[in-house]
């Protein structure tokens, strides 16, 4: 059966450990959920039983509140353990520090990985002087990177969300090696960048099919209990609907389909434009989103947060966007991200729709 688990404890990994020896299956939750919202996943994992095969279960946002319950086999994240050992350079007296909370399916990875023989992790957000290697999200890399890097740290592995070139080379300068990677909750690892573009990550086939990037591999989660997902098979490929490119053998990603802005006779992919303002000094991240309006059908808006004096903006807007891809409106502000450290898009616009973000000239 899915045993629900506090994420708070010291001894969470020997409970993990416990209840995976028992023959159950951890699912560890967030201490900070709301008591609604752990009923919820209680009964959401008492429904879905014992399901047969299945060694671990990780949390991913469901719809109108329902939990979503991502239901995976020992294999689907055993297979990549001896890649990612490779790519992280570990041994036997290597420590990975996960700052990353353990409700979120990177850190649980990790979790999974140590119990295997891999590297010993260390939980927490605070990354000890013990830590060898590092297993993050880029924001929890930058928060590394400004208290100063651990002395021993020598290698990041770093997917979750977008990692900037300037945040790789000033880990480079600190004696990290970055490896960034993209993958997602249902299909653990994708594609892998060592700093000259995503490629399949090693046991991974890609192909794009109608601008859908579709994915082979025995790292595929098995399905959800409680809320239904984007998770879809076509026999032995599976999706969660992103679009991609793919290019010379690299994988270049275009978000959700269903991100897509559409202006007038336009139709706005919000990565392509966020990748062009993150690359302006000064600003740290940026989330694009579509404003709805009457006639076009919705105006560009971007959610910026700046780290520094961005004189270059209004200049690198201008020069390397089309007109219709120009955001219209500006909001500053922290980004409000997930638990992993991930932006969190759907509550950034929601701030900026309830007018809780302040909105800036560019």
């Amino acid at each position: 059966m899915i045993v629900p688990l506090a994420g708070d404890a010291a001894d969470l990994l020997e409970r993990v450990r416990a209840t995976r020896e028992a023959g159950d299956i951890p699912l560890v939750g967030d201490p900070r959920w709301p008591r609604a919202q752990w009923d919820a996943v209680i009964a959401a994992a008492a429904e879905a039983g014992s399901p047969d095969g299945i060694a671990w279960a990780t949390q991913t946002s469901g719809s109108a509140g329902r939990p979503r319950i991502v239901l995976r086999t020992a294999s689907s994240w055993e297979d990549s353990f001896g890649a990612v050992s490779r790519l992280l350079a570990v041994g036997l007296d290597d420590v990975v520090a996960l700052p990353s909370p353990p409700v979120s399916s990177l850190t649980m990875f990790s979790v999974a990985h140590a119990l295997a023989g891999g590297p010993r992790p260390l939980l927490g957000a605070a990354v000890g002087p013990d830590a060898t290697c590092l297993h993050c999200t880029p924001q929890a890399l930058r928060v590394v990177l400004d208290a100063g890097a651990p002395p021993r740290l020598r290698t990041a592995l770093v997917g979750g969300s977008h990692l900037d070139d300037a945040l790789r080379e000033r880990a480079r300068a600190a004696g990290i090696r970055v490896v960034a990677y993209y993958g997602a909750a249902e299909l653990s690892f994708v594609a892998v960048d060592h700093g000259d573009g995503l490629r399949a990550f090693p046991g991974v086939e890609l192909r794009v099919r109608d601008g859908e990037l579709w994915v082979r591999s025995s790292f595929v989660a098995s399905g959800y209990a409680g809320a239904p997902g984007p998770l879809r098979r076509d026999g032995a490929w599976a999706t969660v609907g992103d679009r991609a490119e793919l290019v010379d053998g690299r994988l270049r990603l275009l978000g959700r389909a269903d991100d897509a802005i559409l202006s007038a006779s336009a139709t706005i992919v919000p990565e392509e434009v966020e990748e062009v303002l993150r690359s302006v000094p000064g600003i740290r991240d940026a989330i694009v989103f579509g404003l709805p309006r009457e006639r076009v059908g919705a105006l560009v808006a971007a959610f910026v947060e700046f780290d520094g004096h961005a004189d270059d903006l209004r200049e690198t807007v201008t020069t390397r966007l089309a007109p219709a891809h120009r955001p219209r409106q500006w909001f500053a502000g922290e980004l409000p991200r997930t638990a992993s450290g991930k932006p969190a898009r759907a509550q950034a616009v929601r701030q900026v729709l309830d007018g809780e973000v302040p909105r800036v000239a560019v």
